[in-house]
């Protein structure tokens, strides 16, 4: 996957979460996790954007691994759902299943780009 394709992947997940948020009941406490899930689920695809343009290679580790954590809190926030009984689990389970894997993208992003930055590190210094 290239990084356009990712960053549709994860605008297309920012629109999905919106609107599962919306199917929320108008509760206090589906309030306060919708909320929730709406901060984590958007910025996903926003830290994506933004490592896609850093500017070293430090500063897109950075980034990813910015967007590793918020696709795992957002998992957390709709296992919480489903947990609390808020919706029924086939309604959520599908994009939950898409939060799990842009996590372990993001996660494996994260290791190949310090892996290969370490090994850069120890070929500059004559290792």
């Amino acid at each position: 996957m290239n990084a356009v394709e990712m960053q549709r992947r994860t605008f297309d997940f920012a629109v999905r979460v919106v609107r599962l948020v919306r199917a929320l009941p108008k509760t206090v406490e589906a309030r306060a996790v919708g909320g929730q899930l709406v901060r984590s689920g958007t910025s996903i695809g926003a830290n994506y954007r933004a490592s896609c343009k850093a500017r070293s290679k430090p500063e897109f580790i950075a980034k990813i691994g910015v967007v590793e954590e918020e696709a795992d809190e957002s998992a957390y926030w709709m296992d919480l759902i489903i947990a609390t009984d808020m919706l029924k689990p086939k309604l959520v389970e599908p994009l939950l299943t898409e939060a799990r894997e842009l996590t372990r993208i993001a996660g494996k992003s994260r290791v190949t780009a310090s892996t290969s930055t370490r090994a850069t590190r120890r070929i500059s210094n004559g290792q």
